[in-house]
């Protein structure tokens, strides 16, 4: 175990996980109390900016979310009643907006890749605001040796609390990319819960530029051993932007990997980004590797960033078991190497913020979601110094 820290950043590593100190998970609302923010799990989330979805204020419209699904053939779409036995399957609301989106969606969507299929083209789900608010609840389900990629892309302007459950049966590999590329204003608070089977590999990219205020909470399990689950992160906060992203991986299930990499910069007064990353290794997960780092970059004064790794292990029967936080300005040496061979400083700066971002986008592997990502970290750059 060890953290590093460098620059402005506010990093802890404490001795229990997060989520054991919260209320115990539950699909009713009513066993969450309502927020005051003073709550661990509360502390870095602006609540009045939720606009009601934390204390049940917040009332679908019915003009929240238009969603649409395109899926290559062989690929089963569905909308089903909330009854359907494979919601929640992959696993169950830890705080009460999560639990209010559970308690007030209507319809749900399934996605299933049939046992044995192997996808060579993405599964694209479009979830686009139209400016009012919605609850929602997506089930993406992949049966045993089966593989995918899904991308998850969110744009326009709404108030939505959503779940995502990811169910993976053995052997299967599933690649998912969830973009938050939200207006302005909006406000997302989604928890995404993954299930990883027996040998099954489970990648996630989530990346977030848009909104007024995200909070995301990707949680892994595994139900068999020989699974390994990679999530990593990649988040650009501007000016007044609150990006909150909430990991938990639990090591339940012996010989299993995990590997977190999440990175971010920040630019503009009050640009906000926290990082909370718990891993809990349970005493029957023997044979466990796990790791996870966070990296932020302040590319202006009036940011701030809270990262806080956590990591519990109740088990010493394990293979490798640690994480990192760092925050820090640019490189001055960087900046100097690249200025003394005839590069303007503004170039040299873009250069370094691409570079420190490549190795993420790089491993998606979806080419035209690759170039839009880093099309946008251009016209991010390009705002701070316009």
């Amino acid at each position: 175990m060890g953290s590093t820290t460098a620059g402005q950043i506010a990093v802890a590593a404490e001795s229990t996980v997060v989520s054991r100190m919260s209320a115990p998970p539950s699909f009713d609302v009513a066993d969450f109390p309502v927020p005051h923010g003073r709550e661990e799990e509360w502390r870095f989330t602006p609540l009045e900016r939720l606009r009601g979805l934390h204390d049940g204020t917040a009332v679908a419209t019915g003009t929240g979310v238009k969603v649409v699904v395109e899926a290559p053939e062989g690929v089963t779409v569905e909308t089903v009643d909330r009854g359907d036995a494979r919601i929640g399957k992959a696993g169950t609301p830890v705080d009460r907006v999560a639990a209010q989106a559970y308690s007030a969606f209507e319809k749900a969507g399934v996605v299933t890749v049939p046992k044995e299929t192997v996808l060579t083209e993405p599964i694209r789900i479009a979830v686009h605001g139209e400016g009012g608010v919605a609850y929602g609840h997506q089930v993406i389900e992949l049966e045993a040796f089966a593989e995918a990629v899904v991308v998850i892309d969110h744009t326009g302007d709404a108030v939505l609390a959503a779940n995502v459950d990811y169910v993976l049966g053995d052997g299967a590999k599933l690649t998912v990319v969830s973009v938050q590329d939200w207006d302005d204003r909006a406000v997302h608070v989604g928890q995404h819960n993954a299930l990883i089977g027996r040998d099954a590999t489970f990648k996630s990219f989530v990346v977030t530029f848009g909104g007024d205020l995200v909070r995301l909470h990707p949680r892994v399990e595994y139900a068999g051993t020989g699974g390994e689950a990679e999530l990593f992160g990649l988040y650009f906060t501007d000016a007044g932007q609150h990006q909150e992203h909430r990991l938990l991986v639990t090591h339940n299930t012996p010989h299993c990997k995990s590997n977190v990499v999440y990175k971010g910069a920040l630019q503009g007064e009050d640009a906000h980004a926290v990082w909370i990353g718990d891993v809990l290794i349970e005493a029957r997960a023997e044979g466990t590797d796990t790791y996870e780092m966070n990296r932020n970059l302040v590319l202006t004064d009036g940011a701030r960033v809270d990262s806080v790794p956590n990591l519990e292990i109740e088990t010493g029967e394990i293979v490798g078991a640690g994480h990192a936080s760092a925050t820090g300005r640019f490189d001055d040496e960087q900046l100097f190497y690249l200025m003394a061979r005839g590069i303007p400083e503004h170039e040299a700066r873009r250069l370094v913020v691409r570079g420190f971002f490549a190795e993420l986008v790089q491993q998606i592997g979806v080419a035209d979601i690759e170039e839009r990502l880093l099309a946008k970290i251009e016209e991010e750059l390009e705002a701070s110094v316009a």
